[in-house]
């Protein structure tokens, strides 16, 4: 077993009521490896200048795990079969709608991966095919989408 921690932090701006509903949502993600994160929420869900669009949202980041999941096991399996990858660009799209629950939700990820091979052993399509299926078979974060989510808030 191994466990991920994230912390997300968000703090009132002191010329904020919060409760007229006019704050911002920008936050920040850290992680124990030290990166820190600008995090806010999608901005035509809650309009600027509440939210910020530079900032990563949660479904960009849920698309982006994805995408970056199958990558490295993309890459890992093309080099174990003796594959040179120079280039790995993926344009992953994620669908935002009602689901059958009547429940939006983020229903399609769309990987879209263009990888450049060089070196005297060239991958077939079918190869590069059958590396993409291993790869979404053992990517951690597609085997996790239908995980359950417990919440378990600190009580003051």
């Amino acid at each position: 077993m191994s466990e991920y921690t994230a912390r997300v932090r968000w703090v009132r701006q002191a010329d904020e009521a919060y409760t007229d509903n006019r704050y911002s949502r920008g936050h920040e993600w850290s992680f124990d490896g030290g990166a820190v994160i600008a995090a806010s929420s999608f901005p035509h869900v809650v309009p600027p200048p509440y939210s910020v669009e530079t900032y990563v949202d949660p479904e960009e980041a849920f698309v982006a795990s994805l995408s970056s999941c199958h990558m490295l096991f993309f890459l890992s399996i093309a080099g174990k079969k003796r594959f040179v990858v120079d280039e790995y660009v993926d344009d992953a799209i994620g669908v935002m709608e009602e689901d059958d629950r009547g429940k939006v939700a983020m229903t399609r990820v769309t990987l879209c991966p263009d990888v450049t091979f060089s070196g005297e052993r060239r991958p077939s399509a079918a190869d590069v095919e059958r590396i993409h299926h291993l790869a979404h078979e053992s990517c951690f974060i597609a085997n996790s989408v239908r995980t359950a989510v417990a919440i378990e808030p600190v009580v003051r």
